[in-house]
C-alpha cells in the first residue's frame, strides 16, 4: 500500500505539468488581458503598453509560462491583479466560506441519496418509487438560478424565514454562538438549492447499483437462509452497493472547495465560486491559473483516495 501511493505521488508530477501546460496555453488563446479589461477610452497606448511591461504581461507566452511555472514550483502562485494580495491569500480568504455550504450540502445530498436510493431499489415500481424517480428528474431538470430564484421568493421574500443574501447580518456585530447561528441561518438557502441539484443524479445512481447487487446469488442465498430483510439490504447488499460510490465521493473533494459561481451569485454568497468568476470577467489571469492548478491538485488527490480506499473497503481488490 505505501509503495502504491508512493508511486501515485510520483506520477502526479507529469500528470501536473500537462495540464499547468494545457492551462497556460487556453489562458494565452483568450483574448485581452488585465490592461483591457481595465483600460478606459482616455488610456493611450503608450500608458497600456508601459502597464503591460509592469505587471509582465508584454513577455512571450513560453517565457511566461516557465516564469510562472517556476515560481509555483517554490509555491509561489503569484500576485492577484485585482485583489493586489497573493493568490493563496485570496483562495485561503474565500475558499471557507465555500466549504461551508459544500459539506453541509455533501452530507445532506449523500444521505438523502442513499435513503431513498436504498428504498427505490428495494420497492421498485412501486408508488414511493415512482414519486421519488418524478423528483429527481424534477431536480436534475431545473436550473441552480431557478431553483434559487424560486427559494428567495417563497422562503425569504414571501414567508421570511431565512434571509435573502449574503452570508452575515448587515451591523450585526455578533460573535460566539450568535454568528455562528447568523451563518447558519444565512447559509439555508445556498445549501438546499446545492443539495436538490446533488440529490438527484446521486439517487439514480444509488438506485442503480443496490438493483444490481440484490439481484446476486449471494442475496438470494441470504434469504434462503431465512435472515431478516433488513439484515440483507443494509448488511450484505448495501456495503457492496457503496463500493462504486467510492469514485464519486472521491471526486467530491474539489467540488467542497470549488464553489458554485451561479449559486454565490444568486445569494451574494462571498465564495471562492464569486470571486474566481470576478477573476474571468477582469483577466486576473495569476488568480484564474493558481485556482485551477489548486482544483487540479484536489482532483488528483481526490481520485488517489478513492483507490485507496478501494482496497479498505473491497479486501479482494489489491492496489498493485
Amino acid at each position: 500500500m505505501k509503495q502504491y501511493i508512493i508511486r501515485r505521488l510520483l506520477q502526479m508530477i507529469p500528470t501536473l505539468i500537462g495540464i499547468s501546460i494545457i492551462i497556460f496555453a487556453i489562458q494565452a488563446m483568450v483574448p485581452g488581458d488585465y490592461i483591457t479589461a481595465r483600460a478606459n477610452p482616455n488610456m493611450t497606448i503608450e500608458k497600456q503598453e508601459q502597464l503591460r511591461a509592469i505587471y509582465g504581461l508584454d513577455k512571450p507566452d513560453y517565457q511566461r509560462y516557465f516564469i510562472w511555472a517556476g515560481n509555483m514550483i517554490q509555491g509561489n502562485f503569484g500576485d492577484s491583479l485585482q485583489h493586489k494580495q497573493p493568490v493563496t491569500s485570496v483562495i485561503n480568504n474565500f475558499v471557507w466560506n465555500s466549504f461551508i455550504i459544500g459539506v453541509f450540502s455533501l452530507i445532506l445530498s449523500w444521505s438523502i441519496a442513499i435513503i431513498t436510493g436504498i428504498f427505490s431499489a428495494k420497492f421498485q415500481y412501486s408508488l414511493f418509487d415512482k414519486i421519488i424517480t418524478l423528483l429527481v428528474f424534477v431536480c436534475m431538470s431545473l436550473p441552480s438560478f431557478f431553483i434559487g430564484l424560486l427559494l428567495i421568493k417563497l422562503l425569504a421574500l414571501d414567508l421570511k424565514l431565512f434571509p435573502v443574501g449574503g452570508m452575515t447580518t448587515a451591523g450585526l456585530n455578533a460573535s460566539g454562538w450568535a454568528y455562528i447561528k447568523d451563518v447558519i441561518n444565512h447559509a439555508f438557502l445556498p445549501t438546499m438549492v446545492l443539495t436538490m441539484l446533488s440529490t438527484g443524479s446521486l439517487t439514480r445512481y444509488f438506485r442503480t447499483s443496490m438493483l444490481e447487487v440484490i439481484r446476486q446469488d449471494y442475496i438470494r442465498t441470504a434469504r434462503a437462509k431465512g435472515l431478516k430483510e433488513r439484515t440483507v439490504i443494509f448488511k450484505h447488499a448495501f456495503r457492496n452497493a457503496m463500493i462504486p460510490a467510492i469514485t464519486l465521493l472521491g471526486f467530491e473533494l474539489p467540488a467542497l472547495f470549488g464553489g458554485a459561481m451561479i449559486m454565490e451569485q444568486i445569494f451574494v454568497w462571498p465564495g471562492i465560486g464569486h470571486v474566481y468568476l470576478s477573476s474571468i470577467n477582469m483577466r486576473d489571469y495569476p488568480f484564474m491559473l493558481g485556482f485551477t492548478i489548486f482544483l487540479a491538485m484536489l482532483t488528483l488527490v481526490g481520485n488517489l483516495l478513492a483507490d485507496v480506499l478501494y482496497g479498505i473497503a473491497d479486501p479482494r481488490i489489491r492496489l498493485k
